[in-house]
């Protein structure tokens, strides 16, 4: 087997190559570099520095290394971003999912293992969201990773491609310094560029139907998120025709209030203290996964807890914001 990684040079790319590879598999990776880097790539991973987008790119790429299986990470995810520019998401997202899948029907590749996210689900009210929870999008992010799935399993069930979509949470941590998230966009370094610049986290509303008031999120740390995604491409291999549709999370709810305080124990930063802000449109009160599917099916499980998130997502802050260093 070898996999082609879509996006395998960013955050959550890298980190899926070096679990691949360290696991045996071959690898290599597809990239427009436009948020990700080269150097997060082991070094025998191969880079092809082309967009999802570019038809012939991929198919040669495809061809070139002779790739029999792609794990499609390759994606605009920010959902604010997405509201102010859904044409960008949707040709981005669909449309180059399109592209690719065209590709892979062509190439005769056989298994496609999708990047989806709890987004799908929109803000369902219930303890834990299980992969039967009705899938009701609120945002251009999320209608593009439901359509998404729509399309990867259209394709499978018509071109005999095994595939799985893999639904996760609110990915957080780094396997290494060097490989962490430079984005300000999830909740983490958000509260880390806050205290990094003298000034108070934020807690978005206090109000909630939650035990302490604070929207609850279910945590998954990125070294889980890539054994889960090595989990699911080695199932389809091994069970040919498959079609996979799965939580990955951890079952297990943290408050925004507890991971302030939680970040304010691991920085030493502790003042200034976390502040409340007005409540942000859209925002459920909790999502939490039912991870029994991904269990039964894969064997896989979550064996990081969020203080390992929390500590190794703080450290390749450190690297990258030098200034954040207790002095």
């Amino acid at each position: 087997m070898t996999w082609l990684i879509t996006g395998g040079a960013g955050y959550i790319g890298a980190h899926v190559a070096r679990a691949m590879t360290e696991a045996g598999e071959r690898v290599v990776a597809l990239d427009d570099l436009s948020s990700g880097s080269g150097a997060r790539l082991p070094e025998d991973v191969p880079l092809v520095r082309a967009s999802v987008l570019d038809g012939e790119a991929v198919e040669a790429a495809l061809k070139e290394h002779g790739v029999t299986g792609v794990v499609h990470l390759a994606a605009k995810k920010q959902v604010g971003e997405s509201v102010e520019k859904p044409l960008l998401y949707y040709r981005e997202n669909l449309h180059g999912l399109t592209v690719l899948l065209e590709a892979v029907v062509t190439a005769g590749v056989r298994n496609f293992v999708f990047s989806s996210s709890a987004a799908v689900y929109g803000m369902p009210d219930v303890d834990l969201v299980t992969e039967d929870t009705p899938c009701r999008p609120i945002n251009p992010y999320g209608e593009t990773k439901l359509a998404g799935e729509w399309l990867v399993r259209a394709t499978g069930a018509a071109h005999g491609l095994s595939t799985a979509c893999l639904r996760y949470f609110n990915v957080a941590g780094a396997a290494r310094p060097e490989l962490a998230d430079t984005g300000i966009f999830n909740v983490i370094p958000m509260m880390f560029d806050r205290l990094t610049r003298g000034e108070p986290p934020l807690i978005f509303g206090d109000d909630y139907d939650t035990p302490d008031g604070t929207c609850v999120r279910d945590y998954i740390h990125i070294e889980d998120l890539a054994t889960a995604h090595l989990a699911a491409a080695r199932r389809l291999v091994e069970r040919p025709g498959g079609d996979l549709t799965l939580n990955v999370g951890t079952g297990t709810g943290v408050s925004v209030r507890e991971m302030a305080a939680l970040i304010a124990e691991v920085t030493g930063r502790t003042e200034p203290a976390a502040r409340t802000a007005p409540r942000r449109p859209g925002d459920p009160a909790r999502v939490v996964a039912s991870a029994g599917r991904i269990g039964d099916e894969l064997g896989w499980r979550a064996v990081h807890d969020v203080r390992s998130m929390v500590e190794s997502a703080w450290e390749g802050w450190c690297l990258h914001h030098p200034e954040a260093r207790p002095r």
